[in-house]
């Protein structure tokens, strides 16, 4: 049964419970599929009064903020040890490769990278528990938290939200065919902004090590020379 299916059939305080409890595990740094959950969530809102979608997005956000919050804590404890476990438990999304593509974005843009890692699903999972592992000061943590958690699960709940809107109006004078096309519109246009967000930064990453590669090396110090 397809996602928005079997949410059609649930209650609405169990899928605003449901949201919450997904992305909260997802940013804690378990491997789920909280944007489609998200995204399914919000345009099933759209097409059903009984789901508020004020309440949807609080509901996502709450988890976003609380299970990074929970990752981080567990991170800085854990230490280097919990990324190796995780490599294990893991290994296609905490495999070597991308631990170190993680850790050189935390390296190369600090507190942004918790904040832009919302919208990257991979960096989603990783940003609570490895800004933790990596020492950030938790000021700059809560703060890339908070308005990053804000920003991507309410924005794409308001954005999937109204999209699903403006599809229901065309539906009343057209078909189901025009919510579908609505909805893919939305989702590949979001899909292709990802891709060249991912694009530029493996770019930015490519032009910083190859400048790293190029630069010179520094001339070696005098020898003091010494009394017989």
């Amino acid at each position: 049964m397809h996602v928005q299916e079997w949410l059609e059939t649930v209650p609405a305080v169990s899928i605003y419970i449901l949201v919450g409890v997904v992305i909260g595990l997802e940013s804690l740094g378990i491997p789920l599929p909280g944007e489609i959950v998200l995204v399914s969530s919000a345009l099933l809102a759209s097409q059903h009064g009984d789901i508020n979608p004020w309440v949807l997005g609080a509901c996502a956000t709450a988890g976003a903020i609380i299970g990074d919050s929970i990752g981080y804590a567990i991170g800085r404890k854990g230490g280097r040890p919990l990324l190796a476990w995780l490599g294990g438990k893991f290994p296609k999304h905490f495999g070597e490769a991308n631990i170190a593509m993680a850790e050189r974005s935390f390296e190369k843009w600090g507190m942004w990278a918790v904040f832009f890692g919302r919208f990257v699903a991979l960096l989603r999972i990783f940003a609570g528990p490895l800004a933790g592992v990596l020492r950030m000061p938790y000021w700059k943590f809560a703060i890339a938290n908070v308005f990053g958690g804000i920003l991507w699960a309410g924005g794409t709940t308001a954005v999937i939200y109204s999209v699903g809107v403006v599809a229901e109006a065309w539906l009343k004078r057209f078909s189901w065919l025009g919510l579908v096309l609505a909805v893919l519109v939305g989702l590949t246009s979001m899909l292709i902004l990802k891709n060249r967000a991912k694009k530029a930064a493996a770019a930015s990453e490519a032009r910083a090590a190859a400048d790293t590669a190029t630069a010179p090396a520094p001339a070696p110090e005098p020898v003091a020379a010494t009394a017989d």
